[in-house]
């Protein structure tokens, strides 16, 4: 049997979190190749219903990943992104899916080595909790 490797869906800011994920990439860093990043103008634009459908379509985590606070380059925009997330991890928590599955990160674009780091261990992290519990329903309902 081939070890369970999760769809992580990460949301990145193109000013700082993508710019890192490039770096990371044009250094040679290391990181799974089935973290699937979506490059957003600001992650104060990614919606709850956005990490929601993420979910529902199949990522067994999703990761939102921004500037550090106060660097916004839309002035507040990861202090909303932050505030979903924590939303929407308190919602996963009540309906029994696990608040663990999101998760917001701050980094600069000079962080190439960060973004491969969280991107690592927020893949373990996935890797240990298993796959995402809508998958397991979906996939219950069509055998």
């Amino acid at each position: 049997m081939r070890a369970f490797e999760p769809i992580i869906v990460a949301f990145a800011c193109e000013y700082c979190a993508y710019t890192a994920a490039d770096m990371a990439g044009s250094l040679g860093m290391s990181y799974p190749p089935n973290v699937k990043i979506i490059r957003v103008p600001c992650t104060g634009k990614v919606d709850t219903l956005h990490l929601m459908r993420a979910l529902q379509k199949g990522a067994d985590g999703v990761l939102v990943a921004g500037c550090y606070l106060g660097d916004c380059h839309y002035k507040n925009g990861n202090l909303r992104a932050q505030q979903r997330v924590g939303y929407v991890s308190r919602l996963l928590d009540e309906i029994g899916i696990g608040g663990e599955r999101v998760m917001m990160t701050f980094m600069s674009a000079g962080q190439g080595n960060v973004f491969a780091q969280v991107a690592n261990e927020f893949t373990e992290k996935i890797r240990n909790l298993g796959p995402n519990p809508v998958k397991l329903g979906a996939g219950k309902a069509a055998a």
